[in-house]
């Protein structure tokens, strides 16, 4: 079985040091970086907008995932991919014409992905498939870090797996929120490819590079010596 893949979520970095943040998940090995862009109106709060992604993708060479939590984003992906975003990924919600969006991303180069609310109906995803990259189901409801896990989001995991292989298998399946080192061998069997983890990442009791592998080794059930707390 190919290797879970870690994408740390730049949402939970200290943003006074970010160049430095990103850089650290660089060098643990991280193998893409994801941007979590709110507008407060989508989601309850607000976080960055492109110059934010272009500065990071000036800090390194991983790939971007942006995940944009804003609404009417077929107003701002050209903005995001001409900053450097990689893979652009919206929620169904946010956008009346759906099919047209999605269009949009591939047309403008980037990776095409949507994001499942966890009331999301199936449905949706569904349809969409043949046009997906990626399909990111929320494990946590959108629009805040450090959430916690809810508990049906491994049998979804599982029902979307099973979607995919059957539409689409060339389609990656992402998972936010609520992503630790108890929770990810649970996604990582049920079917997700790509795990996004902020707070394990940045908030935990061991160094980035420390927690990016409790994280890998947990995932890909690899036996991995406890990260050391810090004074």
């Amino acid at each position: 079985m190919p290797s879970v893949r870690l994408a740390p979520s730049i949402l939970s970095a200290d943003f006074a040091r970010l160049g430095e943040a990103v850089a650290a998940i660089a060098a643990a090995g991280a193998d893409l970086v994801h941007v979590d862009v709110m507008d407060g109106h989508f989601v309850p709060n607000i976080s960055i907008g492109p110059a934010v992604v272009a500065a990071v993708k000036r800090s390194c060479d991983l790939p971007l995932d942006v995940h944009l939590m804003i609404s009417q984003p077929e107003r701002y992906v050209p903005d995001f991919v001409d900053a450097g975003a990689d893979w652009v990924t919206v929620h169904a919600e946010a956008s009346v014409h759906l099919h047209r969006l999605l269009t949009q991303i591939r047309e403008s180069g980037a990776k095409v992905g949507l994001a499942l609310n966890p009331l999301t109906p199936l449905a949706v995803l569904e349809a969409a498939l043949p046009y997906l990259d990626q399909a990111l189901v929320m494990s946590v409801n959108p629009g805040f870090g450090g959430q916690s896990f809810i508990p049906a989001s491994v049998a979804r995991v599982e029902a979307v797996k099973r979607m995919r292989d059957r539409i689409n298998p060339n389609c990656q399946i992402e998972v936010d929120g609520g992503v630790n080192v108890k929770t990810a061998p649970l996604l990582a069997a049920a079917g997700a490819d790509v795990l996004v983890a902020g707070s394990a990442v940045f908030g935990g009791h061991g160094t980035v590079g420390e927690n990016i592998a409790a994280l890998r080794a947990a995932a890909n059930q690899l036996d991995q010596p406890a990260a050391t707390p810090r004074g």
